[in-house]
């Protein structure tokens, strides 16, 4: 008789670690400068620090209601008739989460049934994938042009069934940094008109984008908007991701179905964060300013970069920064990642693993959430090799 152990069988049994554990893991083993995950390494606003250990103070330590602070969802109702005109309900149409990943996982979970096809963009998070799987769903995936990130909306059209129930798009784009324009929008507007196809809209990176862009959120569409979860975080916005914390926008039948796993997820989010973000949102100067704290950066640190014998196209929006490394050597993107942590000190991640059958386009990726410090000492590694 086989042990239980022998017989046991995962539910993800193709899933390998994340190599954002696999990555930080090796630079905080090799002391090496950590690029590769996406997290700032300078201090959070002092202010909203200050926010959160009051509220902490003032005994908002108990659970939060289940959808979030009312007060919170019509600070965040007003934020999207300020940027979009248009208008969310706070007390039906908003929740607030345990950040993004958590509100990417319930939306999935909430609609997606066994056998439904879900359309996903690679490069892509690499949460979409195995969400859609662990309830028996159907990842299909569309390969973005390798050079350009671009879709071939003419491919998505082709891969259209009866069985697709929900595409997934993510706008500033990590990895790639790229930005889907008012046409792209459009064009994903036309081809799910008259179907009952769902869209999950990732916007974590909203206010992150670069050279007088526009960020083109789906609610901007109304037919994108009546089928859309837009998803969000505060922890990419304010330059807390260790805190965790997000939230979901979508029609109140969407959020009615969003919320019945909600509950039973986490049930609700961080109490005195709430009370703290519901403040501190109401000026708008902390996140209308963030496109040109980050550009800053981005240009700062490709500055630093330009001779170089990696090639890059500066960054759309996101914090990070794609390097391509075809003129170094032909090592695999993964191995040479690994040896520039171990021989280098630098962390970077390689973009493969993102990609449909790791298609291996020699580039890695960096993240320049950093100290101007940490960016100096990068790009002194990187010029080197």
């Amino acid at each position: 008789m086989p042990s239980f152990q022998n017989s046991f069988q995962s539910k993800l049994p193709e899933i390998p670690t994340s190599i954002f554990a696999i990555m930080s893991g090796l630079a905080t083993k090799e002391n090496a400068l950590n690029l590769s995950q996406g997290f700032p390494d300078f201090k959070s606003d002092a202010k909203l620090i200050e926010l959160v250990n009051k509220a902490m103070i003032n005994g908002y330590n108990q659970y939060a209601p289940m959808p979030g602070i009312f007060s919170l969802r019509e600070a965040i109702a007003e934020k999207f008739d300020k940027l979009y005109q248009t208008t969310y309900n706070p007390d039906t149409e908003i929740t607030i989460t345990a950040g993004g990943t958590q509100a990417i996982f319930t939306a999935i979970t909430a609609t997606i049934k066994k056998e439904d096809e879900v359309i996903i963009f690679k490069p892509a998070y690499d949460c979409y994938e195995p969400t859609v799987e662990l309830v028996g769903g159907k990842p299909i995936s569309v390969q973005l042009d390798p050079e350009s990130f671009k879709i071939n909306w003419e491919e998505v059209k082709s891969l259209i069934t009866s069985k697709t129930r929900m595409i997934i798009i993510n706008s500033p784009h990590n990895p790639s940094g790229k930005v889907l324009s008012k046409n792209d929008m459009q064009q994903l507007e036309n081809l799910l008109k008259n179907t009952n196809i769902l869209l999950i809209s990732d916007e974590v990176y909203e206010h992150i984008i670069f050279d007088n862009q526009l960020h083109e959120s789906a609610c901007l569409y109304p037919n994108l908007k009546e089928r859309t979860f837009i998803i969000a975080s505060f922890g990419k916005t304010f330059h807390n991701t260790g805190w965790k914390m997000g939230y979901c926008a979508a029609p109140a039948h969407l959020t009615a179905e969003f919320r019945k796993v909600h509950q039973f997820n986490v049930f609700c989010a961080n109490h005195p964060i709430q009370i703290a973000l519901a403040t501190y949102l109401k000026n708008e100067q902390h996140y209308l300013n963030l496109g040109t704290f980050y550009q800053q950066k981005r240009d700062f640190f490709l500055n630093l970069m330009k001779d170089s014998r990696f090639e890059f196209t500066p960054s759309s929006g996101t914090y990070f920064q794609l390097l391509n490394y075809k003129n170094i050597t032909d090592e695999s993107d993964i191995n040479f990642a690994k040896k520039l942590t171990i021989e280098n000190k630098i962390a970077t991640i390689p973009i493969s693993v993102f990609n449909e059958q790791n298609l291996d386009t020699k580039v890695l990726r960096v993240c320049f959430a950093k100290s101007e410090e940490t960016l100096q000492k990068a790009a002194e590694i990187l010029c080197k090799i």
